[in-house]
């Protein structure tokens, strides 16, 4: 399999590098994280209205470029370099992709063309109190009601849920359990009965909320697909969900590369770079050894993600975990590099830390990844 990119895939990446080292630097990351919403409107609009990326794997006959998940996936990986804050995540691999893999043609018509313009900010709640990313774990129902159904539960964890538009809410028929009777519902965020309460969290560029619904009543056409049916579309998401996080968790382990590499040839320790120590030079050597497995693992599940392969269920978990620990020690390791300064809030580091370490916790832990992992293989 050929992992190279191509001419335009390439140039879209040197563009989205180029807008976001402009519009998601420093200093904007740090506004976008301490704003009411967590993100810069301004900047989710052009990303959406004039630049296109909201619409990047949207089918074209909603509105959307049509391109694969290669493209999503090397977005993403730019987008976790620059840490940026937007509710891009949420709208396209969470909310967008359900739409996708659980509606109907006229619910695509319906709900996807907002969400390639950038108008309909979407997401999905899924995971609850107990915080496991699996279908089993769905304790919210929805039950039918007349023509339309009634939801009970509360979700957590919901990624942008404080300010998205759309919110597709994963609900069980009461009285079933496991991957039976699981249906999806398309809710606005306005409707009766829904409460959103934001999470406080260590990673404040990227914002967590809670869910209440307390007698939330919805019309049938609001389900995806039929009912009790979705567990298979709701699993999917979540694989490919975790495909595109772990694009981002590359580009912020690469980042921690650079900023490392940076500030060893910069400061200067006994009369010499600090980098011209040997145990400098191996925390930066095995950091560049993860980041380079980290990116082959996602990039070719970004690969089989775009080919709609079987192996999607095995290569999602794997790439998941990987990254994730792949992230995580090149933001420890950064820091030790950095000495003492590098937890401080006058750098970088630490906010990649902060989201290293809350992106290994989302749509599951790795050991979580690890156990899927071993029993796709048998083991």
């Amino acid at each position: 399999m050929d992992f190279s990119f191509t001419e335009e895939q390439e140039e879209l990446r040197a563009t989205a590098r180029a807008f976001l080292a402009e519009h998601s630097g420093s200093e904007a990351v740090r506004a976008a994280m301490e704003s009411e919403l967590g993100h810069d409107p301004g900047l989710w609009k052009q990303l959406g209205a004039e630049l296109g990326w909201t619409a990047v794997t949207i089918p074209e006959d909603c509105g959307g470029l049509g391109l694969s998940y290669v493209e999503l996936v090397a977005l993403l990986e730019i987008m976790g370099e620059h840490l940026l804050c937007s509710p891009f995540f949420a709208s396209l691999c969470l909310g967008a992709n359900t739409i996708l893999t659980a509606g109907s043609e006229s619910q695509r018509q319906e709900f996807l063309p907002g969400i390639a313009e950038g108008d309909v900010r979407a997401t999905l709640a899924a995971t609850e109190g107990v915080g496991r990313w699996d279908v089993d774990s769905i304790e919210t129902t929805a039950e039918r009601k007349g023509d339309g159904y009634v939801l009970r539960g509360a979700k957590r964890f919901v990624v942008d849920g404080h300010c998205a538009d759309l919110i597709v809410v994963a609900a069980r028929t009461p009285g079933s359990a496991g991957a039976e009777g699981v249906s999806l519902f398309a809710v606005p965020a306005d409707a009766p009965g829904l409460v959103r309460t934001p999470l406080p969290g260590m990673d404040r560029t990227r914002r967590l909320a809670a869910l209440g619904l307390h007698e939330v009543r919805v019309p049938a056409s609001t389900r995806l697909g039929d009912e009790g049916a979705a567990a298979a579309a709701l699993q999917q998401t979540l694989d490919l969900a975790c495909i595109g996080l772990a694009a981002e968790q590359v580009g912020g382990a690469q980042r921690c590369l650079d900023l490392s590499v940076e500030h060893a040839k910069e400061r200067v320790q006994f009369g010499r770079p600090i980098g011209s120590f040997q145990a400098v030079k191996h925390l930066c050597a095995d950091m560049m050894v993860a980041v380079e497995t980290a990116r082959s693992a996602a990039y070719y599940a970004g690969c089989v993600a775009a080919e709609s392969s079987d192996e999607l269920a095995l290569v999602a978990p794997l790439a998941k975990a990987w990254c994730s620990d792949a992230f995580f020690r090149c933001a420890g390791d950064a820091i030790q590099v950095h000495g003492g300064v590098g937890f401080t809030w006058e750098y970088d580091v630490h906010l990649y830390f902060k989201r290293a370490r809350a992106g290994a916790s989302l749509l599951g832990e790795p050991s979580f990844h690890r156990e899927r992992v071993a029993r796709g293989i048998g083991l």
